[in-house]
Order: structure tokens, then sequence, then C-alpha cells
């Protein structure tokens, strides 16, 4: 069975406009970019139209896709700034129904470019919407910091998932996150919503994997995903191939999870549409 066929046969979901979930977290290494990557490959597969903008200027979620990201091409950081339009940005993967907008390591200029102009924090959301609705996902893989890129990818996204790795010092940064999403929210975009928190890189032969699961779900409820991300060495493997890993190995513990992951996405997103 092909990963098409499987992702297509056990996730379901309804036709919606296009909507924005912007993937962030203010630490690195938790999964953010794996996560991104993998969610939009996984919805392409159900025949959804899918764009992923790399919004970090580390460019890992561009080398995550076989992309090079010093090639001479147009990427988010001229699209953010309003010097191209998103469509000459986009590259078409070799995943059916998945576009890329490739990083560039400009984007730490943008930071600097941006400090003194009006209306800063909007500019992602106005090149969005200079072409974004052909799509039904954009998902945009944020930097592992609270700057403007991250500022500018939560007032163009409709929601914001949580990567959250399963470590003893998760809840800390995460609580800080939450709160500038509100603060995002009241100030910025109304509409805002925490799509969910994620855990990932759960090792269940640990007991402090199992300890940070328990808090988190109480702290947080029912937007903590039922999913969890196992650690998995596949995931691990899959970027240097220049693959997702539902590509790389479909049947691995971590694609299939991902693959679930997906299913309550969409679930999550009928939910947030009712």
């Amino acid at each position: 069975m092909s990963i098409d066929n499987f992702t297509a046969q056990n996730i379901a979901g309804d036709g919606l406009k296009t909507r924005v979930i912007a993937i962030a977290n203010r630490k690195g290494g938790v999964g953010k970019t794996t996560t991104a990557i993998n969610v939009a490959t996984a919805l392409a597969a159900t025949d959804k139209k899918v764009l992923v903008i790399d919004l970090d200027p580390q460019g890992n979620a561009s080398t995550s896709m076989g992309i090079n990201k010093y090639a001479n091409t147009v990427t988010s950081y001229e699209v953010v700034m309003g010097i191209k339009r998103l469509s000459d940005a986009i590259i078409w993967t070799k995943v059916p129904n998945l576009s890329f907008v490739p990083a560039s390591p400009n984007l730490v200029g943008a930071e600097v470019e941006l400090v003194n102009v009006e209306n800063r924090e909007f500019y992602l959301k106005n090149a969005l919407n200079t072409g974004a609705n052909r799509y039904d996902y954009v998902i945009i893989d944020c930097p592992p910091s609270l700057n403007l890129l991250t500022i500018n990818a939560l007032v163009a996204a409709n929601a914001v998932m949580v990567p959250l790795q399963c470590e003893f010092l998760a809840l800390e940064g995460v609580t800080d996150l939450i709160q500038n999403i509100e603060r995002i929210k009241k100030v910025f975009n109304p509409s805002l919503e925490l799509h969910g928190v994620l855990l990932t890189m759960f090792d269940k032969r640990n007991n402090l994997s199992q300890l940070v699961e328990e808090d988190v779900r109480q702290f947080f409820g029912s937007k903590v995903y039922n999913t969890v991300i196992p650690r998995n060495v596949r995931v691990s493997e899959a970027p240097s191939h220049g693959k997702p890993v539902l590509l790389y190995d479909w049947k691995s513990p971590g694609a299939q999870a991902y693959i679930s992951l997906a299913g309550e996405v969409l679930k999550r997103e009928k939910e947030l549409a009712a």
C-alpha cells in the first residue's frame, strides 16, 4: 500500500476555505520543522492543496525537503518584504498537491528592515492575500523565537500548533509562548486560535516522558492532541535524504504518528469551523 493510499483511507476531512496554521515554539529542537513538513505531506495525500512556508532563516524545512536554500531562487524573504509576489517563490515538490516556499539566510535581515516600518506585523499576511487562496492549507514553519518573523506568522494565521518536547523544562517555555499568543490575539489577530499542543520525542521507556505527558495534559486539557510523536530514528534520518518521513519510511512509528496527527488536525478544523 502506498503512502498516498494509506493516508487517503485513514484521514477524513471536509473542504474548507484556506486555513493558515503556524507551527511555533520559542525553543529549538522540539520537532517543529519535522511536524510542519510531515503534517503538510499527510494533508496533501488526502487531496488537500497545501503550501509550506519556511520562515526560519536556518532553512531546516527547506533542507528537509531537498531544497537548496542557497540557490538563486525567490524565497520567503522576498515575499515577506514585498519584493516579490507569493506566486514567484512557490516551488512544486515531488509530493502531489504540496508546494513550498523556501527560506533564505536573508531573513535575518528582515528583522532589522522591519523594525521601523509601519504595520510591520502585517507584512506576511498582506503577502498571503496575493495568492494563498488557491490552497486549502498554508503551513508556516516559524523560527525558534518570538521575533518579528514569528509575530508576522501569528498575525497571518488562523491557528497555531505548538510542538512540545517531552522533557523537564518543556512547560516553562510553552506557557510563556501561550501568553504571547494571547497578546497577539488581543492586539493584532482576534481570530487566532490555539490549534493544539503536540507532544514530541516521546520515549515510552522513559518515566520522565510519561510524567511530562501527564503534566501537559493536566495543564492544557483537551488542547493536547491525542497523538504523541515517538522518538524514532527514521524521523531523524529522513531530513538527510531530503524527504518527509512519510515518504522515507511511511511504515515507521514516526510516520504512522504523523498520519494519525493529520487526522486529528482535520477533525479539529471541522470543530473550529462549526
